[in-house]
C-alpha cells in the first residue's frame, strides 16, 4: 500500500540524514582519507535502506569524467558505494552552502559551480582543470548533464557546459546510466521499497571538437540504454 511506502520513504530518508550528517560529517573533519569515508559509509548506507548494485559493462580507469542520468540523492550514493576512485562531483553552489550537511561537499574538496553567474562556468573551468593536472592519485570527475533531478523517462536536454568542459580540458568521458534509484528513495512522490540499483558503465571516448554532433549522439547513446533498461522492467 502507498501509505507504507510512504513511511519507508521518511524511515529511508532520515537514514540517510543520520548516517551523512550524524557520522560521514564527523569522520571527515577528523581524518583525511575522506574518499574512503564516502565509498565505505555510502555503502553502508545502501544496505541500510534496503538498496542492493548491480554493475554491467566495464569501468575505465582512465577515464577523467562521468557523465550521468540524474533522479535523486540515490545516484551519488550508489555510485559512491560501487567506485573505489577518488570522485569529484561538480555540484550548484547552493549545496556547499547548506548548514552543516555542506561539508559534504566541502571537505572533500567537490567541485562547486555557480550556474546563476556567467563568471561560474570559468570558475568551473579552472577548477576542473586544475584537478586533471593534480598530483596522483587520478581524481575523475562526475557531472550530471541534465542540471537537475528529473523524474521522466526522457533525458532532458544536456547543458551545454558539460559539452564545453570536455572540449576545452580535451577530457576522457565514460557515461554512466542509473536506473531504479527511483524506486529505491522517490524524492518526487515521496514513496520507497527495497531494490537494486543498476549501474551501467558505456564505452568510454575523447571528444572531437571538430564532431558537432558528438554531444547530442551522446545523450541519445544514454537514451538509447535507459529505453532498454526499461524493457526489462528497470525504469529510472
Amino acid at each position: 500500500m502507498k501509505i507504507f511506502a510512504k513511511i519507508r520513504f521518511f524511515i529511508k530518508a532520515f537514514t540517510i540524514y543520520l548516517v551523512a550528517g550524524g557520522v560521514m560529517v564527523p569522520l571527515m573533519l577528523i581524518f583525511k582519507d575522506r574518499s574512503y569515508i564516502l565509498h565505505r559509509y555510502n555503502a553502508i548506507i545502501m544496505k541500510l535502506i534496503g538498496g542492493r548494485i548491480e554493475r554491467h559493462g566495464e569501468r575505465d580507469g582512465s577515464a577523467d569524467l562521468f557523465v550521468l542520468n540524474h533522479q535523486g540523492v540515490i545516484d551519488i550514493i550508489a555510485l559512491e558505494a560501487d567506485e573505489n576512485s577518488n570522485i569529484r562531483w561538480i555540484a550548484k553552489k547552493e549545496l556547499f552552502e547548506l548548514p552543516w550537511l555542506g561539508n559534504l561537499l566541502k571537505l572533500p574538496e567537490m567541485i562547486s559551480v555557480d550556474r546563476e553567474n556567467k563568471a561560474g562556468l570559468v570558475k568551473l573551468l579552472k577548477d576542473a582543470k586544475a584537478l586533471k593536472e593534480s598530483e596522483p592519485p587520478h581524481k575523475i570527475m562526475a557531472i550530471f548533464p541534465e542540471g537537475t533531478r528529473n523524474p521522466k523517462q526522457r533525458l532532458r536536454k544536456f547543458k551545454s557546459g558539460t559539452k564545453l568542459l570536455a572540449e576545452k580540458l580535451n577530457l576522457k568521458i565514460q557515461p554512466i546510466v542509473i536506473t531504479n534509484s527511483k524506486k529505491l528513495l522517490n524524492e518526487h512522490e515521496l514513496t520507497a521499497e527495497s531494490t537494486t540499483v543498476h549501474i551501467t558503465y558505456l564505452d568510454s571516448f575523447t571528444p572531437d571538437r571538430r564532431d558537432r554532433e558528438w554531444f547530442k549522439r551522446l545523450q541519445e547513446q544514454m537514451q538509447e540504454v535507459i529505453d532498454r533498461e526499461a524493457s526489462l522492467g528497470r525504469y529510472r
